[in-house]
């Protein structure tokens, strides 16, 4: 398969021809490169980084699930699990899915991306074709996710270079470790080798059960995510990639139009079109049942979760546990896991994140622009970046410049229940010094005051007298106004 790229690649599966003449060459040269000390842009092994193939331990697991190396690929991302998917066709022509990828970072809130700068990672669907692959990025190696597709531009948003990438540093983008971009690159090479023109990536807030529908239903995004949910749907309930089209500024999926005369236009009404009754029936009757246990969740009153948590993006567990042994105060690694939706799958406490390298993110932008204009330099990296290692020390901060914030000195003791303080004189400036930490809220429902029960005030006279004193000097909680919305402590945000 030949297709003329952006960057000078010609084809992938031409790259790789010459690159199989050219090894003889490389190697009577490779003594020569050590001995001069360069830095090239190539992947520590043999070769060019994007031509890097698949581990045997890859190959085994395609052979094992009956597909073939360059079947067609379909990615699913999902921001509030930081999971990406690589869904493989098997020979019987469905898509099953081939492995589970933990995303390394991704930036801003859950929702769609709006206007360049909002820190927005893209939602929706996209097409990756070769020329979108770009083997000479800064970030390792990564792939254009196509931003603004169709129906962003219907909708006047703004934004470019948003990428899949390498290098576990984000800013409106899905970043991988260097190893898991590497073994996903190649399984796109081989299936654009293997005749695919593009590949699909459905990029999702959460995984789109009604459980998870339920505890965002107070977000404004909620109409967008529901339309997102019919192509999740066409997708799981077929196995097959869904044709996407978009009029009337929505998306629309497995559409058959009527008169293909009257093409779809993603500003004016849709044209007459039918959807395969086999798939409409299906969808039709998941949605009738994800419907209803959404009521009934709503009106059983599941906690929700905020709309706006003020946090940058996220990442999957894997790595907020590998910085919880960090000490930097700036990253808080959730213990325990939220609601489980009718999927299995438990949704995680969001960790905040350094900003990204605002230089980092222009330089990439540079070698974009100067790879569309056919320009045959490549970036160059560091040393360590350069070999394929992966530093979390490095990633995330933990040295250069960046120092952890300074902690509160002093030590707070907390009363235990088995050991009751010695009774003695109060005074009002003793009673404040005696107050304990509260601890933090994980959700709104948590964070509201609780009053103390009736029955309490039977026992007080059983107290000892100089506790009775504390208690009546303690000033009473200000009442909230009228229509007020509780406000959480710092770091209280959770997916809960």
């Amino acid at each position: 398969m030949t297709v003329a790229t952006s960057y000078g690649l010609r084809s992938f599966a031409l790259s790789r021809s010459l690159f199989a003449r050219a090894r003889g060459t490389v190697l009577a040269a490779g003594c020569a490169f050590a001995l001069s000390g360069c830095v090239t842009d190539e992947y520590s092994g043999f070769g060019p980084k994007h031509l890097q193939p698949l581990s045997s331990h890859m190959v085994a697991l395609i052979e094992q699930k009956g597909m073939a190396k360059d079947s067609p690929i379909l990615l699913r991302l999902f921001k509030e699990e930081s999971e990406l998917e690589v869904w493989k066709q098997t020979r019987e022509g469905r898509f099953e899915l081939l492995k589970t990828y933990p995303i390394c970072r991704w930036s801003g809130e859950l929702g769609p991306k709006i206007r360049e700068g909002d820190r927005q990672a893209p939602e929706g669907f996209y097409s990756i074709t070769p020329e979108l692959m770009n083997p000479r990025s800064s970030y390792h190696l990564a792939f254009n996710m196509g931003f603004p597709n169709e129906f962003d531009r219907a909708l006047g948003r703004t934004g470019a270079f948003l990428m899949i990438h390498g290098d576990c540093s984000s800013r409106g983008c899905y970043a991988m470790t260097d190893e898991q971009i590497q073994e996903i690159f190649a399984l796109g090479r081989e299936a654009f080798d293997g005749g695919q023109l593009a590949f699909q990536v459905q990029a999702y807030p959460f995984r789109l059960t009604a459980a998870n529908m339920a505890r965002h239903r107070n977000s404004p995004h909620l109409a967008f995510w529901r339309m997102l949910k019919e192509g999740n749907d066409h997708f799981e309930l077929s196995r097959r990639q869904p044709k996407v089209d978009v009029c009337e500024k929505r998306y629309v999926f497995d559409a058959l139009l009527a008169d293909p005369s009257k093409p779809f236009d993603p500003l004016r009404p849709c044209p007459a079109y039918e959807v395969p009754e086999e798939i409409a029936t299906a969808v039709a009757a998941k949605k009738e049942t994800d419907n209803r246990e959404f009521t009934v969740l709503a009106r059983l009153g599941v906690p929700t979760v905020p709309v706006i948590t003020g946090r940058d993006g996220g990442m999957n567990p894997i790595f907020a546990a590998e910085l919880g042994s960090k000490s930097n105060d700036r990253f808080v690694t959730a213990a325990t896991p939220a609601v489980t939706g009718s999927s299995g799958s438990a949704a995680f406490a969001r960790v905040p994140l350094p900003p990204a390298d605002p230089r980092r993110q222009s330089a990439e932008s540079s070698s974009l622009l100067s790879l569309a204009g056919g320009s045959g330099e490549s970036s160059t990296r560091s040393a360590s970046a350069a070999s394929g290692g992966f530093s979390l020390g490095r990633l995330f901060g933990f040295g250069g410049e960046e120092k952890p914030e300074p902690k509160p000195q002093g030590t707070v003791v907390m009363p235990t229940a088995t050991t009751p303080a010695p009774p003695a004189p109060a005074t009002p400036a003793r009673a404040a010094s005696t107050k304990t930490a509260k601890p933090k809220t994980q959700s709104v429902q948590a964070s509201k005051p609780t009053p103390q029960p009736v029955a309490a005030a039977a026992s007080v006279s059983s107290k000892p007298a100089a506790a009775t004193r504390l208690e009546q000097e303690k000033p009473a909680a200000p009442a909230p106004l009228p229509g007020a919305t509780p406000i959480l402590s710092s770091g209280g945000f959770s997916y809960n």
